[in-house]
């Protein structure tokens, strides 16, 4: 199993590229509105998606629950797809969230400002000052959002496998250069590596979610790692009975669970 990985800048072709690679190579297409669907089924509302969908969520929208649970079910979203086979997804921070997997290309499409403001113009039927203030809003918005969510910077070459100006290339020949690299790193062993660990991704993703969203035992901070099906969870806990509550309620759907769950009491009256 295989994955690409799709950023790209406004105006910057992502979609006809991922159309080329889809042509070209077979895969399936995760795309946003496949995603925006999947995430409003699993509980997230239309207005939800507004407040943090590749954007920065204003100062209240942060410090809300809606937004651990945007995050999560994102997540859970992009790992039931990736789990479907070879496939190519497009923005929201994917690329970050399987960073590390094997089988995976990630790719960043830009393009020069003057080629993106005539596409703007063009798609919007604007002039070039609204052209150049909806790409400065689309460029803020990714910004924000890949840091506060994944705190990582979305235009960081070191990101991405490859990163290619759609200004000079076209999308074909972005899929035949993602194809090449394809074909020249990943091998059958690496595809099956891919397979495990998005496997263990997904049961990471369950047990936590078991033990947020069913169980609802409140664990601040709650992460959980599988490694070879080996699950570890990390947090911090009111008491010791929560956090051996969640503890059992991960074995109720795995047997190998580990806690590293730290207790600190009256957590909820704690400065920092």
């Amino acid at each position: 199993m295989a994955l690409i990985t799709i950023a790209r800048e406004l105006a910057a072709l992502g979609d006809e590229v991922a159309q080329e690679l889809v042509r070209l190579l077979g895969y399936r297409l995760v795309s946003k509105h496949s995603i925006e669907e999947r995430i409003k089924t699993l509980g997230i509302a239309e207005e939800q998606l507004a407040k943090y969908d590749e954007r920065k969520p204003s100062f209240f929208a942060s410090l809300s629950h809606e937004r651990d649970d945007y995050l999560h079910y994102l997540k859970t979203a992009f790992i039931e797809e990736a789990e479907k086979g070879d496939s190519v997804f497009i923005g929201r921070g994917v690329a970050t969230l399987f960073k590390g997997i094997p089988g995976i290309i990630s790719l960043f499409l830009t393009a020069p400002l003057e080629i993106r403001l005539r596409r703007v113009e063009s798609y919007f039927h604007c002039d070039e000052k609204a052209a150049h203030h909806i790409i400065e809003q689309s460029d803020e918005n990714k910004i924000g959002f890949h840091l506060y969510f994944f705190e990582s910077n979305w235009r960081a070459s070191d990101q991405y496998h490859l990163t290619l100006n759609t200004g000079v290339l076209h999308p074909a020949l972005c899929a035949e250069l993602v194809q090449c690299t394809l074909k020249r790193t990943i091998t059958s062993e690496i595809e099956e590596q891919s397979a495990l660990a998005i496997k263990d991704l997904k049961l990471g993703q369950d047990v936590k979610h078991y033990i947020l969203y069913k169980k609802r035992v409140p664990i601040h901070f709650l992460e959980v790692s599988s490694v070879k099906g080996k699950v570890t969870l990390y947090g911090v806990a009111n008491s010791l009975p929560l956090a051996e509550t969640a503890l059992n309620a991960a074995q109720e759907i795995h047997g190998d669970v580990h806690s590293e769950i730290q207790v600190v009491r009256d957590y909820n009256n704690v400065t920092f």
